[in-house]
C-alpha cells in the first residue's frame, strides 16, 4: 500500500517510473500544503498588518507598528494586543477600552492620550512619555515603566500592582484610588503629585522615592519600613502611626 500522499495521485493501471515521478511530486506539494497552513496558523495570531489606517476596533496583534507617525487617531477599542510600537508618536491618540496587554511602547509618546479603561498590562515602555494622559481605570499591572512619564496624568482608579516604576516621574499627576501593591517604586518621583483618595502601597518597594510635601494621610499598606526607606520631608504627611525617619530630608536626586 503506498503513502497518503500516493494514493491521492496514484492512477489507476499506470506504470511503476510514473509512480515514482509523481509520488516525488506528491510529498512536494504535501509539504508545501503544510508550510501553508502553517502560516495560516500564525495568521490567526495576528491582526490586520497590512492595514495602516488607524481606526476604532482595529486588530493590529501582534503588528509592527515602529518609528511611525500616529498622532491625533483613534483606536478606540481596538486590539493592540503585543504590538510593536517603539519609539511611535502616539500623542492625542484615542486608546478608551483599546488592549495593548504585552506590547512594546519604548521611547513612545502618548502625550495627552485619552486612555480610560485601557489595557496596558504587561507591556514594555521604557522611557515612554504619558504626560497629561487620561487613563482613568486603565491597568498597568506587571508592566515596565523605567523611567515613565506620567507628569500631569489624570491616574483615577489605575492599577500599578507590580508594575516596575522606578524612576517614573508623577509630578502633578491625580493619583486616586491607584493601587501601587507590590509595585517597584525605587527613586520615582511622587512629590507634586495630587493624592485625592486613597492609594494603595502594600509591598510596595518605596527606595528614594521622593514623596516631599505630599498628602499620605489616606493611603493604605504602608508600613514604617518602607517609609524609612523613602524620600520625605517635614510637610510630608503620613498615615496614622507612622512617623519621619531621622535620615529625612534626602540629598537631591542623581537623575544620572
Amino acid at each position: 500500500m503506498g503513502s497518503l500522499a500516493e494514493r491521492l495521485v496514484w492512477p489507476a493501471g499506470g506504470e511503476f517510473r510514473r509512480r515514482k515521478t509523481i509520488s516525488g511530486l506528491s510529498t512536494l506539494a504535501l509539504a508545501a500544503a503544510l508550510l501553508i497552513a502553517a502560516g495560516a496558523g500564525q495568521s490567526a495570531f495576528a491582526g490586520d498588518c497590512d492595514n495602516v489606517v488607524a481606526a476604532p476596533g482595529i486588530d493590529w496583534s501582534a503588528c509592527s507598528k515602529t518609528n511611525i507617525m500616529l498622532p491625533g487617531s483613534d483606536l478606540h477599542g481596538a486590539n493592540l494586543a503585543g504590538a510593536h510600537f517603539d519609539s511611535t508618536d502616539l500623542s492625542d491618540v484615542n486608546l478608551t477600552s483599546a488592549n495593548l496587554e504585552k506590547a512594546t511602547l519604548v521611547r513612545a509618546w502618548l502625550k495627552n492620550a485619552r486612555a480610560e479603561g485601557a489595557n496596558f498590562a504587561k507591556i514594555e515602555a521604557y522611557r515612554s512619555d504619558f504626560s497629561n494622559a487620561v487613563a482613568n481605570g486603565a491597568s498597568f499591572a506587571n508592566a515596565e515603566l523605567q523611567r515613565a512619564e506620567f507628569s500631569g496624568a489624570q491616574l483615577a482608579n489605575v492599577d500599578f500592582q507590580k508594575a516596575e516604576l522606578g524612576r517614573a516621574d508623577f509630578d502633578k499627576a491625580v493619583l486616586t484610588g491607584v493601587n501601587f501593591s507590590f509595585a517597584n517604586l525605587s527613586r520615582a518621583t511622587l512629590n507634586g503629585a495630587t493624592i485625592q483618595g486613597p492609594v494603595t502601597f502594600g509591598g510596595a518597594f518605596l527606595y528614594l522615592t521622593r514623596i516631599e510635601g505630599i498628602d499620605l494621610s489616606a493611603a493604605t499598606g504602608l508600613v514604617q519600613t518602607q517609609v524609612n526607606l523613602a524620600c520625605g520631608d517635614k510637610t510630608t504627611i503620613l498615615p496614622p502611626g507612622l512617623k519621619a525617619p531621622g535620615s529625612w530630608p534626602c540629598p537631591p536626586d542623581d537623575k544620572d
